[in-house]
């Protein structure tokens, strides 16, 4: 009697690979490498140990492309990182400790070798300073001068406003620390103080070429002074042609902070009309009484709506219309009937 046969079980099913087990994990890991070691050595060295572990724990690839892309990652990390001294520099002095003798000239004395001074970097970009120094041998710190604390970490973005030894110094210890500021900030007064911003000028009723001068004295670039109207329904008129005009508002404040990107707006009237009262807003309108949108200053015929500053002969009519309820059908210039201009966007 045959025995009974037993079904075979399916082979297991393969479970989807994890996403840090797939090619292009592994080739991302390889390529953050002299990414993460642009900003800092040890994020590239944590990056480099992390790829590491990606090329080789549970990898399907052949042995020859695993090594291969570690060379990659140790080649890509190296080009990032500053270069360090040499020792062959530095053990240069060990082979001939003692200077040759030579014989001084009659009536001078022998004079020692010059010490070394610390090269000047005030005033360059941190990374600069920090390549160069690494290269001569030196230990570099750095810190953020302002004395908030804020951590340094993309050192192409500051630049350096202390350091210590003091530029010029004899070396001691071939040890440096900057102190630096992101690029475009002020240096403080000393080293951990505060950023001295210039500060906005009081400019209220001055002449807009006298207000903008002196804003543009304490630092803010001309091309971030702009004018505008200070009342709703009036305009400035061409430029060069308000330069009688006087500031009513300005934005921002006065004493307020003028950090490298701030624009400053004045608002302008002419003297005839005055500044709008600051207990109002800025929603303020001067008087119109045909309420045409054009001032009454402005206005020629402050009576007629048919007749403003920009038709001042009045605004073109319709001619194709039929007349209605007794009324020409282009208007008249008092107003009534219906306008092209005042019943469109045309205008």
């Amino acid at each position: 009697m045959s025995r009974p046969r037993t079904p075979a079980t399916p082979p297991d099913s393969p479970s989807p690979n994890r996403w840090w087990r797939t090619d292009r994990a592994k080739v991302g890991a390889v390529a953050a490498v002299p990414l993460l070691g642009l900003l800092d050595e040890r994020l590239g060295f944590l990056a480099l140990v992390a790829a590491l572990v990606v090329l080789w724990r549970g990898n399907p690839w052949p042995r020859g492309g695993k090594i291969a892309a570690t060379v990659a990652a140790m080649a890509l990390l190296g080009a990032v990182l500053p270069d360090q001294p040499r020792p062959e520099a530095a053990a240069a002095p060990k082979k001939n400790p003692q200077p040759a003798r030579t014989s001084p000239a009659f009536g001078s004395s022998p004079s020692a070798r010059p010490p070394e001074r610390v090269r000047d970097f005030v005033g360059e970009r941190l990374d600069t300073a920090f390549t160069r120094s690494r290269k001569s041998g030196y230990s570099v710190t750095y810190h953020d001068a302002s004395g908030q604390g804020r951590a340094v970490t993309a050192r192409s973005l500051w630049t350096v406003c202390f350091q210590q030894p003091e530029p010029a110094s004899a070396v001691v210890e071939k040890v440096v620390d900057f102190g630096a500021v992101r690029t475009g900030e002020p240096c403080p007064g000393r080293d951990g103080e505060a950023l001295p911003w210039p500060k906005m000028p009081e400019v209220i009723w001055k002449t807009w070429p006298t207000a903008r001068a002196e804003v543009v004295a304490v630092g803010v670039p001309e091309g971030r002074v702009r004018a505008e109207a200070a009342y709703r329904n009036d305009v400035l008129p061409p430029r060069g042609e308000y330069e009688d005009w006087r500031v009513c508002r300005q934005d921002p404040a006065k004493d307020a902070e003028l950090r490298g990107d701030t624009w400053v707006t004045l608002s302008l009237s002419s003297p005839e009309n005055g500044c709008p009262d600051p207990d109002r807003g800025t929603a303020v309108y001067l008087p119109d009484r045909d309420g045409d949108g054009d001032p009454d200053y402005r206005d020629p015929h402050p009576g007629d709506r048919n007749r403003d500053t920009t038709f001042p002969g009045g605004r073109p009519r319709d001619t194709g219309g039929s007349s209605g309820g007794g009324g020409s059908s282009g208007g008249g210039s008092d107003g009534h009937g219906w306008s092209v201009c005042r019943h469109t966007r045309w205008c």
